[in-house]
């Protein structure tokens, strides 16, 4: 694209919104629909800093946490439709954004997914979320186990309902050890829900998890704010911001998370 091209631009915004939810943009578009199609998919989507999966499930993510169902749809289509994620793992993306975001979001999400699914005549067979008995214990350390291997750090000392029955005994010792989806796309949908949540310690939490564990470097982090900002807004990535700057100090230096 040359500099300063608007002409150019308009072209670059099309074809990507062709490639990325398959439709055309309206023939006489509002200010918001016109800076929708030369400004997010024509500059931002088009950055060559984060992989399109990734910038996939960052807008899914982000914007299945605001609860719109238009939006959510077309990112949903488009994401099946061009086989960048696959049903399976939008299942298993859906529950691990249902954890984050809570079961009421992850329903309407769901049932997007289930109806663009349906439209392109796509079907699976879910399989059970355990298959077998499992001793209660042993998933008890298995999660306090993968909670340090993911988040790079133990968990919480002190024992709770929430930390023991919920986070090391469902989110650590079963969905995250999941195999239907991989760790950096588990990042992304993580980093999307905290952020939308305005959740402070989450954020720092699993900013620097991020960072410190190698799924993302800084600069695809830098590029995932961008993206997340656009999905879900300035004031909300300015937080995300903030956080990276932070967090990235931490690790360079090898310090704790606080």
């Amino acid at each position: 694209m040359k500099q300063g091209d608007p002409i150019e631009r308009r072209a670059t915004g099309i074809r990507l919104m062709s490639e990325i939810i398959d439709r055309q943009p309206p023939a006489n578009p509002t200010l918001l629909e016109e800076t929708i199609r030369d400004f997010g998919f024509a500059e931002i989507w088009s950055r060559p800093g984060l992989d399109r999966r990734s910038r996939r499930w960052i807008a899914l993510s982000g914007c299945a946490a605001t609860g719109m169902t238009e939006p959510l749809e077309e990112y949903v289509h488009g994401a099946l439709k061009s086989g960048d994620i696959t049903l399976e793992e939008l299942r298993e993306g859906v529950l691990h954004f249902a954890v984050y975001s809570g079961w009421s979001l992850g329903r309407h999400f769901d049932r997007i997914v289930t109806r663009v699914a349906d439209r392109l005549g796509l079907s699976m067979q879910s399989p059970p979320l355990c298959a077998g008995s499992w001793d209660p214990q042993e998933r008890w350390e298995i999660g306090t186990a993968n909670y340090d291997s993911v988040m790079t750090f133990p968990p919480p000392p002190a024992p709770s309902s929430f930390v023991d029955g919920g986070i090391k005994n469902f989110v650590f010792g079963e969905m995250w050890k999941r195999p239907g989806l991989d760790q950096r796309s588990r990042r992304w949908i993580t980093l999307s829900c905290v952020g939308a949540c305005d959740a402070p310690y989450p954020i720092a939490t699993h900013v620097y998890a991020a960072l410190n564990a190698g799924d993302a470097t800084y600069e695809e982090m830098d590029e995932f704010v961008l993206q997340f900002a656009y999905e879900l807004g300035w004031p909300k990535g300015s937080v995300m911001q903030a956080a990276l700057e932070a967090m990235w100090t931490r690790v360079q230096n090898g310090e704790f998370w606080m």
